[in-house]
């Protein structure tokens, strides 16, 4: 009788970067399958073993209603619940029809919008059910990913940074593209996460780990729009990407509206 764990990865409405994060820890992966039974990952593997789940992987968001019913019946199955990614925890990019008529997308875009079965809002994981832990990113980082596997074999909580990726950014040595280039940035408002990945080329944040524990857009939204020289659309553009449902981002991102 196998008594490891069992791990199920789940997919709802995504792009399945978070599952290859996964996916991309080759080695490591191979060392955790002997200290946990990956009972359901399609991504992986046609094989599924059924559940209950001792620890489910989430990613994607909420789209549709037989989703809406699909997660109640994949939360039921599963005793910790982790959900991976900026869609399962914030909505994702496709979190943008929020703040328009779905109907009218529909109507432009499809020759047959009856067709069409969907929900008026793009919404996280946590809306419909208990989430246990929420790990961001777009795509997350596949050693906080680790961490967050390791954690729950060894009955402890994850141990991810919460500060700002401008925390990475004097790790690293790279010059603030605020201070230096006039660009606004979301890096004192973002989760870390990414090892500055865009100010490393000399490119602003564009918040893909979400708001930061404790962030404050309103005040870097102010600051963009007054000592630089950002006009309104600048800013909500910088706050409507990747997280754009996420509070605060989503609050700061309506602010012009």
């Amino acid at each position: 009788m196998d008594l490891r764990p069992k791990l199920a990865v789940f997919k709802f409405a995504s792009c399945d970067g978070c599952q290859l994060s996964l996916l991309d820890c080759e080695d490591e992966l191979l060392a955790l399958a002997a200290s946990i039974e990956i009972a359901n990952f399609a991504e992986a593997s046609s094989a599924v073993i059924e559940g209950p789940y001792d620890l489910a992987l989430v990613e994607g968001s909420i789209t549709t209603p037989h989703d809406a019913d699909r997660i109640l019946e994949v939360r039921r199955q599963s005793r910790v619940l982790v959900t991976i990614g900026a869609c399962a925890t914030a909505g994702g990019i496709q979190a943008l029809r929020n703040f328009g008529s779905v109907e009218e997308y529909t109507r432009i875009v499809y020759a047959k919008p009856s067709y069409i079965s969907t929900l008026a809002t793009s919404t996280p994981i946590a809306d419909h059910v208990k989430v246990d832990y929420e790990l961001r990113g777009c795509p997350v980082n596949k050693h906080q990913l680790l961490e967050v596997i390791s954690a729950f074999l060894n009955h402890r909580a994850p141990r991810v940074a919460a500060h700002s990726v401008c925390v990475e950014c004097k790790a690293r040595g790279i010059t603030c593209v605020m201070v230096a280039r006039g660009e606004p940035c979301l890096g004192p408002v973002t989760h870390a996460g990414c090892g500055a990945l865009c100010p490393a080329y000399d490119r602003p944040c564009f918040g893909c780990y979400g708001p930061k524990e404790l962030a404050n857009p309103a005040a870097l939204g102010e600051w963009a729009r007054t000592a630089l020289g950002a006009d309104a659309a600048t800013v909500r553009r910088q706050f409507q990407t990747f997280n754009a449902w996420a509070e605060p981002f989503r609050t700061e991102g309506r602010r012009d509206d």
